[in-house]
């Protein structure tokens, strides 16, 4: 018996000797000595809880053999069960014996043991142990037939009795309690993984009641979203969103464990990051109701602003984004829900337009739409709006950030001769340094239109060199540096004619080899290449030569990064 007492509270054999007298005899004398033990029973059994739940079943059984007797006499106590926490404590406890996945017949067999145990418990909560014997014995069940067929008719008078309970109005005589309907969820907090609580954890999330104020405990709450975000626990879609409704720290906790599966040391793929997105359930849940895409796009856009911007977050936002809206014209058909109340504080036409794809509208119009898409933002933005300040605004234009690229590219692809045209060349500058001032957008636009002449001149070259792109990228001789901002738009310039100019393929190698001469470069350059693949893979782009190369040139990328990382 030493190695019983060995990490266990050090009045365990104590109370070992206690149950053995309180189960063989059933003397007035012996209930007072129980009643009078319940209080420090209670404190024991939830310091061994304390010990038990550091270790999983094998090591318990093996530095505590008498650890399953201990509780089975505990369990088949009616005064231990009646006593205040003791059946929930003692769920604990039987929890930690559980084995997820048993490996041989002895783990199986510990297993039914233990939710042999756990389904007396929870029975009799609702019927006396008394008569839970009678009908036992009158019937001729044992209890390895009886009991799972108990818990489950529990489970499921439970789960009528809430989906009812709304019915009833406020005739109070017919109503389960709130203190019951909160008793009922603390005491499924341990027992939330278990399959056979399915429906009770669901009808829970479910239940509404006429209180002012949430009646389900936090904790339950809690309980739910970590099984639910560790994969082990299957819900329905309305029972998380309820979940996610009821309970703002649920709904922030998965934000934020999306983000870090996404933003991982580990390089994901945009269409990896897209999967990730919708098996979260995050996007459909927004396109439901617009408190939770509210809530998520704040956090997207705090995450934004502590990392100064970085690419990774803006891809993230980018991908939600277009999962939102796929998911949005689902759910909205019969428009549920104004658009205003997903973007409040946003101009609503602006949100019209943002919110159509481009691959709805016919290719030849595209220019239109950008120029009405700029000349709203610069309205807002330059005249001083009242649909917030540049922040906010460029926030909500990089939502939908493939529309800055289709810009570049128009504008790459027009005549040689043209002059480029002022909102297209607004918008571009608008979307890399939304902070600027006006004199600093406008020198932003002459460098960019400089830029640009040169190299719609070489677009339609057939032969062209590295020294020739960039001769066209370079700064004006003795003019100011280029402000880093208006840099990183040369250089995705650029990197948009390396994958649509004919003459840009054969060179793009090079090109990217001389342009990448820092980590940070080379990050941004997989990024724009990967943004760029999953673009056209939405707007269904056919240009299979463009495509083949910038596939090539990702994977070829990305393999010279990790050699970088790992030295670091």
């Amino acid at each position: 018996m030493a190695e019983d007492s060995a990490g266990l509270p050090s009045d365990y054999q104590f109370w070992m000797q206690k149950l053995s007298v309180w189960t063989q005899a059933s003397t007035l004398e012996t209930q007072r000595d129980i009643c009078l033990h319940l209080p420090q029973f209670q404190e024991f059994l939830r310091q061994m809880y304390e010990t038990l739940k550091e270790m999983d079943s094998n090591t318990i059984i093996q530095r505590f053999p008498t650890i399953c007797q201990l509780l089975a006499k505990s369990c088949w106590s009616p005064f231990i069960l009646a006593y205040d926490e003791s059946p929930k404590i003692l769920v604990w406890c039987l929890c930690c014996l559980i084995k997820k996945d048993p490996q041989n017949s002895r783990e199986s067999k510990l297993n039914s043991w233990t939710r042999r145990l756990l389904s007396h418990i929870v029975s009799t909560f609702r019927f006396d142990i008394k008569e839970v014997d009678l009908f036992n014995q009158v019937l001729g069940y044992a209890p390895t037939d009886y009991y799972p067929g108990l818990l489950k008719n529990m489970v499921l008078s439970l789960v009528s009795e809430l989906r009812e309970n709304h019915l009833n109005g406020f005739n109070s005589q017919r109503r389960m309690s709130p203190e019951r309907v909160r008793s009922l969820s603390r005491i499924c907090i341990p027992l939330v993984t278990l399959p056979d609580f399915g429906p009770l954890v669901e009808a829970l999330l479910t239940y509404h009641g006429h209180e002012p104020q949430e009646v389900l405990c936090p904790e339950f709450f809690d309980a739910v979203n970590e099984a639910f975000l560790l994969k082990k626990i299957s819900l329905p879609k309305s029972a998380i969103l309820c979940l996610w409704l009821r309970h703002l720290p649920s709904l922030e906790n998965t934000t934020l464990h999306l983000f870090e599966k996404l933003i991982s040391s580990e390089r994901n793929s945009l269409r990896r990051i897209e999967c990730f997105m919708k098996d979260s359930l995050l996007p459909e849940a927004a396109a439901y109701h617009p408190a939770i895409f509210r809530v998520v796009d704040e956090i997207f856009r705090s995450a934004l602003l502590e990392t100064d911007g970085a690419a990774e977050v803006l891809a993230c936002i980018q991908v939600f984004t277009r999962c939102f809206v796929e998911a949005l014209e689902k759910e909205n058909k019969q428009l549920k829900f104004a658009l205003k109340t997903y973007f409040p504080y946003a101009s609503p036409s602006l949100v019209m337009v943002l919110l159509q794809h481009p691959k709805d509208i016919p290719q030849g119009l595209w220019h239109q739409s950008l120029k009405h898409i700029s000349e709203m933002l610069k309205e807002i933005v330059e005249d001083h709006g009242s649909y917030g300040g540049p922040f906010e605004n460029w926030f909500l234009f990089v939502h939908f950030g493939g529309w800055a690229d289709i810009t570049a590219e128009q504008l790459l692809m027009s005549e040689a001769e043209a002059e480029p045209p002022e909102a297209l060349l607004w918008l571009l500058a608008f979307s890399c340094s939304p902070g600027a001032g006006h004199q600093q957008r406008v020198q932003t636009m002459v460098e960019v239109k400089t830029v640009l002449g040169r190299l719609t001149k070489l677009f339609r070259s057939p032969t062209l060199s590295a020294r020739d792109l960039q001769a066209a990228a370079g700064e004006n001789q003795g003019g100011d540096p280029r402000p880093p901002a208006c840099q990183q738009l040369v250089r995705r310039l650029l990197l948009h004619f390396l994958l649509w100019a004919p003459g840009g393929h054969a060179i793009a190698r090079e090109v990217i080899t001389l342009m990448a001469q820092t980590d940070a470069i080379m990050n941004e350059i997989i990024g724009f290449l990967d943004y760029t693949l999953y673009r056209w893979y939405h707007l269904c782009v056919e240009a299979h030569t463009s495509r083949k190369l910038a596939k090539e040139l990702l994977t070829e990328l990305r393999e010279q990064a990790s050699p970088r990382q790992v030295n670091e």
